[in-house]
């Protein structure tokens, strides 16, 4: 009896074991869970450190809809002196490697953005697997629609206008920037750009991925990576999927790309993705301002370093971006 017992126990576990390696090897959802779990313990702890450093003059209004999906939503922060005047927008898209991130991850730092005078914006947006490749792009696109009708209620300078992003968010929204000016990419992802290139300042992109095709399949963050991948474009073949050339956006700028900065850590696995971003954008004839420390720069910088303050370099970051913006915004608009 006990032999019996022993070996329904066996055939337990190699069923369990069996139905495990099943569920990650055919779907990305087991591993895209565990992510998720991590990504929001993460943000979270983040977000809270940032609570010393929010001014106490910003105000702001939370899920504000922009569409009737029930992740389209904005947070919006703004200056409480800004007494009626249009001020220059950020418009976010957060970070959370298309899998995770929630809107409300990035509020403390968008407040800090705020109490320097803009109107900031951090856009809700559905993600994968259960909403995959261009959703979030066409998305972010809807949501610039309804600031640019809505401008005068959130007091937004419609002209002065500014996206940025972080992590996956920098992808999302450097694609919406190169359909804007570029029709021909603009057709292909299947977006009708909501505003004029006159209307769009400047790009700032932090630890993004922007080329499918140098992800590299090893190393400490090569599943992740994988996974984030799959679930996104649908795919495990990152080498024959027209969706993937069609996402390494780095391949369809043009000189109509606008103004960027770009930053990432010295530690951050997508490190080799920021300079090649820089480059394509540079090639392009278009102004960019970078952000790269040292291979030997340290203590080393992680993926999103910038969201720390208490470190010299995410301090530098936030002086070199509000650098950044407000050149731009105060000057004449692109043609």
């Amino acid at each position: 009896m006990r032999l019996r017992w022993v070996g329904y126990i066996l055939v337990g576990l190699v069923a369990t074991i069996a139905t495990g390696y099943a569920a990650f090897t055919f779907s990305p959802w087991p591993s895209v869970l565990l992510i998720r779990y991590a990504f929001h313990k993460d943000a979270v702890e983040k977000n809270r450190a940032l609570e010393k450093h929010v001014p106490a003059n910003v105000n702001g209004l939370r899920d504000e809809r922009y569409g009737d999906g029930p992740d389209e939503r904005l947070d919006i922060f703004f200056p409480a002196q800004a007494s009626g005047r249009a001020l220059p927008a950020i418009v976010w898209v957060h970070g959370g490697g298309f899998v995770a991130g929630n809107k409300a991850d990035i509020s403390n730092y968008l407040k800090i953005l705020a109490g320097r005078g803009y109107v900031t914006v951090s856009v809700g947006y559905s993600v994968a697997p259960g909403a995959r490749y261009p959703t979030p792009v066409l998305q972010a696109n809807k949501a610039l629609a309804f600031l640019s009708r809505h401008a005068g209620r959130y007091r937004i300078d419609p002209n002065r206008l500014f996206l940025a992003g972080d992590s996956a968010g920098s992808q999302i929204v450097a694609q919406l920037a190169a359909t804007v000016g570029n029709p021909a990419y603009a057709a292909m992802v299947g977006v009708n750009p909501a505003i004029e290139r006159a209307q769009l300042r400047g790009i700032a992109l932090f630890c993004g991925v922007y080329d499918a095709a140098i992800i590299t399949p090893d190393g400490s963050f090569a599943g992740l990576i994988k996974t984030v991948m799959w679930s996104y474009l649908g795919t495990k073949q990152l080498d024959d999927d027209p969706h993937v050339a069609e996402f390494s956006v780095n391949r369809y700028l043009t000189p109509q790309f606008p103004p960027a900065f770009v930053s990432v850590g010295n530690a951050d696995p997508l490190a080799p993705q920021s300079a090649l971003m820089a480059q394509a954008i540079r090639a392009q004839g278009v102004d960019v301002d970078t952000l790269f420390f040292p291979d030997d720069y340290s203590p080393p910088l992680p993926h999103e370093y910038q969201f720390d303050l208490e470190r010299s370099a995410g301090e530098k970051a936030l002086e070199n971006l509000t650098g950044f913006l407000d050149r731009l915004a105060n000057q004449s608009a692109a043609p």
